[in-house]
């Protein structure tokens, strides 16, 4: 895995957006705004993310400035949505949340998180984590323009997606890694650089949600996404697997399934496919094909090329803190610099 850049902007394109939309239990967000007055939608949007505290001030969502606190904890709270083409729902009763988790191995950094509960039967439906991939894609994404609960109306407003996943799940949407989406920190070392260094933030994630609603504890757990995704499932569903077998570890995740939806794996391998494919659906014909299966050497070297320059970048990047780390001890303690 890369290191991980966040679309920051897109978060806070996306509140704007649905201000008219959904307001925090106990934060008042006011009426409609006036033509005349342009800045409301900024002020109120402001408003409501710092309500969640949702606003972190650089694109990568790394707040220098914030306050380290080493205890984990998990805040939620209620949100409700209010402004819906189908009012006959009451949408209080549906129990939407949105929260951060204070990561159990960081230095300071904080998981976003929304979470749905059933619209169904939510005490025996499973629960269903979706990854948008990335990497660095939040999950707001997915939420309100693929599988969520809700579509974003051409009048702003929101209406139910039929095939919204909430209709038989209790349905997570995870800001994953920290530096994606909402999830922040005040610490660059907080930012993950491996799909396994993302695997223990996300484990510890699961371990405090459940804490957090031990009513879902017992029910099958799936774990799913997309692109980028393809990394991550497997990773997270092995690292849950392995803890299911630790008897020294007492919560058990019910892990029954994952799902990887065009999954971004290994794309050496997986582009070998395309021009297969390709034919195979009638997308194109034989000269094109041929076309592209001469390009696929090529390309082929250039991902083997971007991965050595990855791992060039990796061990110049530990050669230059060694040697930082030596200069500080020569510089105090008078030690030689020798390496």
């Amino acid at each position: 895995m890369q290191p991980t850049f966040s679309y920051g902007v897109f978060p806070l394109f996306l509140i704007v957006t649905l201000i008219f939309l959904f307001q925090i239990e106990g934060t008042q967000v006011g009426h409609l705004f006036p033509s005349s007055t342009l800045e409301f939608p900024k002020l109120q949007a402001e408003r409501i993310i710092r309500g969640l505290n949702l606003f972190p001030e650089l694109d990568v969502n790394i707040a220098l400035n914030a306050t380290a606190n080493n205890k984990p904890k998990l805040v939620e709270k209620r949100i409700r949505f209010p402004y819906f083409s189908d009012s006959s729902t009451s949408v209080q009763e549906l129990r939407h949340h949105a929260g951060y988790y204070k990561l159990l191995h960081s230095n300071s950094a904080r998981m976003f998180y929304f979470f749905f509960e059933s619209r169904n039967n939510r005490s025996n439906d499973p629960v269903v984590v979706w990854l948008t991939g990335g990497p660095g894609c939040s999950g707001s994404l997915a939420l309100f323009y693929e599988n969520g609960p809700f579509h974003i109306a051409n009048n702003l407003s929101l209406v139910w997606n039929d095939y919204g996943w909430d209709k038989i799940s209790n349905l997570i949407y995870v800001d994953q890694p920290i530096g994606t989406g909402f999830s922040y920190t005040s610490s660059k070392q907080d930012i993950r650089k491996s799909t396994q260094a993302a695997s223990v933030d996300f484990y510890d994630f699961l371990l405090a949600f459940f804490l957090k609603h031990p009513q879902y504890k017992n029910n099958d757990f799936y774990i799913t996404g997309e692109s980028y995704a393809g990394h991550y499932i497997p990773a997270f569903s092995l690292r849950i697997h392995q803890a299911n077998k630790n008897k020294r570890i007492r919560t058990k995740i019910n892990l029954k399934g994952l799902a990887i939806g065009n999954g971004m794996t290994n794309p050496e391998i997986q582009y070998k496919a395309y021009a297969d494919y390709a034919l195979d659906m009638k997308l194109i014909n034989q000269t094109y094909y041929v076309r592209l299966s001469k390009s696929l050497s090529r390309c082929q070297k250039l991902i083997k090329f971007c991965g050595n320059i990855i791992k060039i970048w990796v061990i110049y990047y530990r050669i230059v803190r060694t040697f930082k780390k030596l200069l500080w001890f020569r510089l105090h303690i008078k030690m030689p610099l020798t390496l």
